[in-house]
């Protein structure tokens, strides 16, 4: 049985549509070039169908608490950014809130260690094992989500990527590694890191980056090279930290 991957439709609904991989080229294309408004948590909404009531349990009973709030960071940032300044892209909400939640699902314990995959590739799997088996989600819809977490970490200067997973890339290195902060206002900032505090994300977040390519050394992460470091650098959330 074949899929139709021309379906425009579709592909728009789930965030299929491509755009450039270059994260310099997508905003230096951007069609609206002015400085970012404050956007509050409250401003965004929030995703409350059943499909995404079901996955918000599942991350909330499967991931550490800093990994939680950073899933959910992601979700803000990531729509803060998409809806200012690159309003033509289209995906629905819930889609994009499904990817923020699980795309780390490969860092817990259990599945870091449980595979020789990299953590985005196992992290890809259960989510799409999880929505298409279990929890019966559109075929189209759950593959968008496991595009996007196995590419979510797939920086890059030639090809393409789906509109999702540009969404993705911008909001994880802001949050990771204050990477541009220029598309987020500091007072965005401050709401959603109230709403969702980092609580030592910095060293965190850096601890499983290590652990991942000294368990793994040919792991994805390994391509991004003095990765950790740059964590650890990411002088935009220090204040939050």
């Amino acid at each position: 049985m074949s899929v139709a991957t021309n379906n425009t439709e579709v592909n728009t609904k789930y965030g299929w549509n491509a755009v450039h991989r270059s994260l310099d080229k997508l905003v230096a294309g951007r069609t609206n070039s002015q400085p970012s408004k404050p956007v509050k948590v409250d401003d965004i909404p929030f995703p409350d169908d059943e499909l995404a009531q079901q996955v918000m349990k599942y991350a909330k009973e499967k991931l550490p608490a800093e990994t939680f709030n950073h899933s959910m960071r992601v979700y803000y940032y990531g729509q803060a950014i998409a809806t200012q300044h690159f309003p033509s892209w289209k995906y629905t909400p819930s889609t994009y809130y499904l990817a923020s939640l699980l795309h780390d699902i490969g860092t817990t314990p259990q599945n870091q260690n449980s595979t020789h995959l990299s953590f985005e590739f196992q992290g890809g799997f259960i989510a799409l094992d999880l929505l298409k088996n279990q929890l019966k989600a559109e075929v189209a819809q759950a593959e968008s989500v496991c595009e996007t977490i196995i590419r979510h970490q797939d920086l890059g200067s030639e090809g393409n990527m789906t509109t999702l997973t540009a969404v993705i890339h911008f909001a994880t290195v802001l949050d990771n590694a204050g990477l541009y902060p220029e598309l987020v206002s500091t007072e965005t900032i401050e709401n959603v890191t109230k709403a969702y505090p980092r609580n030592g994300w910095t060293g965190c977040f850096a601890a499983v980056v290590r652990k991942e390519c000294e368990l793994k050394p040919w792991a994805n992460t390994t391509r991004i090279e003095g990765f950790a470091e740059m964590v650890e650098g990411n002088d935009l959330m220090r204040p939050y930290d």
